[in-house]
Formats: structure tokens, sequence, C-alpha cells
């Protein structure tokens, strides 16, 4: 039986002086070059599912035979978990800053024509060792800045640090309201057939703050940069976001599930040895410039009308709009509908809200993921 070894990390302080640390678990590998893994779970406050997946992973992983190094840290915000106002968790944001947890990472910025043009007499496995040396350590250099880092940014590098040490890096995430999804990046899209999740988002190569961008998209620049001098290879890392349904949410069954899936995809990339079949599901995709937000046209209290994972026709009902304060005219009671046909994925938390507010995010240009 695999055991994991139970160990912490420490990113930050409290004001009392007391150290901020996120609980890792690693599972050592017996194949020196079977691919390493990386997960987090709970980089924002309310979403703990994927502490559960995490749970149900570790479980499963003690009955296989592990080949490469797989290093699991739920809890991975300490501070967003225990920003408590009442009964809800508001951890989605610094309250210091007001960023967004997830929108923290490091950009690297990297030159990458320079870097590749000083590196490039290197073997492929030499040159992958220098490039992730350097980002390791272009994390650890900034976590060592003269004039410091803010509390969110230095969680974030923190985290980073260690999934930039890893070829495969998962962070489990979940909506507020929501149905499972996945967000992928299109050179590794072939992917979203392992995982037990319904509808993929296919990500550019672009950098937006998150955890997956902040690992893919140095490697897909460098991938990208070496063809463009005749040198092809595969991007070598795999970073993937994984929406695991809905915030403040444990579901146990449900994780053992998502866990399958997990397993499934480690199988099929080598990191276990024995031989995990994905779930014989349905799997749904559109580009990431295709997932639309749907914005309040008006104030009001709001009935979410669309099922989220189930298509939705254009012309048929998103939302129901009351305005209680309109009473006795067409206004108080108002449906909205879109003019496309979509998929309805996730949904704002509350029924009163604000003009403007991003009521829903839809996939529109729906295809089919085959098995």
């Amino acid at each position: 039986m695999t055991k994991a070894i139970q160990s912490s990390v420490q990113v930050g302080e409290l004001a009392t002086g007391q150290a901020l640390t996120v609980p890792l678990y690693t599972f050592s590998g017996s194949e020196l070059f079977s691919p390493s893994v990386y997960i987090q779970a709970n980089v924002h406050g309310a979403e703990v599912q994927g502490n559960a997946v995490i749970y149900q992973l570790m479980t499963l992983l003690e009955g296989y035979q592990v080949l490469g190094d797989i290093t699991l840290a739920p809890l991975a915000n300490p501070l967003g978990i225990n920003q408590k106002s009442g009964e809800f968790t508001l951890g989605r944001f610094d309250p210091i800053t007001g960023v967004n947890w997830n929108r923290e990472y490091f950009d690297h910025n990297i030159k990458v024509q320079a870097w590749y043009t000083e590196h490039q007499h290197l073997n492929d496995n030499e040159l992958f060792q220098a490039y992730r040396s350097m980002l390791v350590g272009a994390c650890q250099a900034r976590l060592e800045l003269p004039f410091g880092l803010s509390t969110g940014h230095r969680l974030a590098v923190s985290l980073q640090t260690m999934a930039h040490q890893a070829d495969i890096v998962l962070d489990l995430h979940t909506g507020p309201k929501s149905c499972k999804h996945l967000y992928c990046p299109e050179y590794d899209a072939d992917a979203a057939r392992f995982f037990s999740i319904p509808y993929t988002l296919i990500m550019p190569n672009s950098f937006g703050g998150a955890m997956d961008e902040a690992t893919f998209c140095p490697w897909w620049q460098l991938t990208e940069y070496a063809a463009s001098q005749g040198r092809e290879f595969s991007v070598p890392v795999s970073a993937f976001t994984l929406e695991l349904a809905s915030q403040e949410r444990i579901d146990l069954a449900d994780a053992l599930e998502d866990a399958k899936g997990i397993l499934a995809y480690l199988s099929y990339r080598g990191v276990i040895a024995e031989k995990v079949t994905p779930a014989d599901m349905p799997r749904f995709g559109c580009y990431l410039c295709d997932y639309k937000k749907f914005h309040a046209p008006k104030a009001g209290l709001i009935e979410y009308r669309a099922v989220l994972g189930e298509p939705l026709a254009a012309g048929q009902p998103l939302v129901n709009i009351l305005r209680i304060d309109l009473y006795g005219t067409e206004q108080a009671y108002q449906a909205i509908s879109l003019p496309m046909d979509c998929v309805p994925i996730l949904h704002f938390a509350s029924a009163s809200v604000h003009q403007g507010t991003e009521l829903y995010k839809v996939m529109t240009k729906v295809f089919s993921i085959t098995h």
C-alpha cells in the first residue's frame, strides 16, 4: 500500500505572528522519469469541494502503484478559507487589496527569443530542465524582493513555485452555482476525454492571472518559438482548472467520481502503473472566446430559469426579473432570454442583484468531444 507523507509549507504570517501554512501530502513515485504532479484546492475560500476530491484521490492512490511523484495541497489559501461573514465564506477576494485570489500569480514575461538563443545548444531534456529551473528561480527571487509582496501575491507565488516543479498541474475550484466544467489549453484538448467532467472550455495561449495559465503559458511560448526555429517538441507541461460544481458544498460520493476521473488521466499519462478507464459519458466543449457572460440589464430580484448544464434554445427564458417597486406596470416582472443557443454553465449565487451583475456564464458554439 502506498502512503502519503505529510508536511506543510509556509505562505505568510498573521499580524499576531502566527505562520500561515498549507498542508502538503506527497506520494513518492518509484520511476525517475514518470511525470510529476501538483494538485491544489480551495484557493477561493468557499470552494471547498476540491478538498473532498483530494481526500478521495489520496484514498484511491493507496491502492495503486505510483510511478511519478504526486504532491497535493488541500486548503491552499488559509486566509480565504477563514474569511467568514455570518454563515457565508467570502474568500474569493483578498480583503486588503480586493484582488481575486486566483489572479495573483506571477507573469514571468520571459523574453523567449533571447532565452532560447542562449540555450538552444541543449538537448530537449536539458532544455526543459534549464527552463524549469529558470521559472522556479524567478518565483523564489520574487519572494525575496527588497520591497516585499502583497499578502495575496506572496501566497500565489509560493503555490506557483511548487507548481512549476511539476509536469502536470491541476487546480481544483468550484463556481458560485455551477455545473462541472474544465479549463483546458488548446494544445492539450485531448485530455478532456479522461476527466469525469461534461463541459470543457478550450483556452488560448494568453495569461490572465490564474494558476493554469501561469503554469502552461511559459511552456507553450517556448514550444511555439522553438517550432519557429525548426525545432519541434510537444508542450512539456500540462495544466488544467477543474470546476467541480458549486461552492459551500461537500459531497464525498460526487468527489469520488471526480477523483476517478483524475485517476484515469494520471493513468493515461503514466503517473500510475495500472490502467484506469475514464467514465463513459458525453463530453462537450467550446472555445474560451465563445464563453459569454450575461450581465443583468437592470437591477431587481432574480428567478434563475435556465438549468445549469442543460442546452437552452434561443429565445427560451434565461432569468425572470422581479421589480416589486414597479408593481402595476409591465416592468414589474420580465422574462429575459438570449438570441442564440447556449449551455448555461454557472450563475450568480444571490437572487438580489444590481444592474450589471454577472448573472450567467454560458457556452455558445458548443461541439461534441469524442471519446
